[in-house]
């Protein structure tokens, strides 16, 4: 059970961070995902509202897949 929650936790983190770059993407031509990792280097993203929200999005889910792990490492 706890395996399949981090494989899940896995493949919502994967689809995440799909859907940021496709974002930039449409933002920056030729972006790559390494690029979307400092965002402030890129005024169009860093202003950008949509993108900025989806970025969240992306780090909430780290967080509760960090905040999961934790919680298996007591038990």
């Amino acid at each position: 059970m706890k395996r399949s929650i981090e494989v899940l936790f896995d493949e919502l983190i994967e689809l995440q961070e799909k859907k940021l770059l496709k974002l930039a993407s449409s933002i920056i031509p030729n972006i790559t995902s390494d690029d979307i990792l400092q965002p402030n280097d890129y005024p169009e993203l860093e202003n950008h509202p949509f993108f900025r929200y989806e970025e969240g999005v992306l780090k909430g889910l780290h967080s509760a897949r960090m905040a999961l792990l934790a919680e298996q490492e007591n038990y």
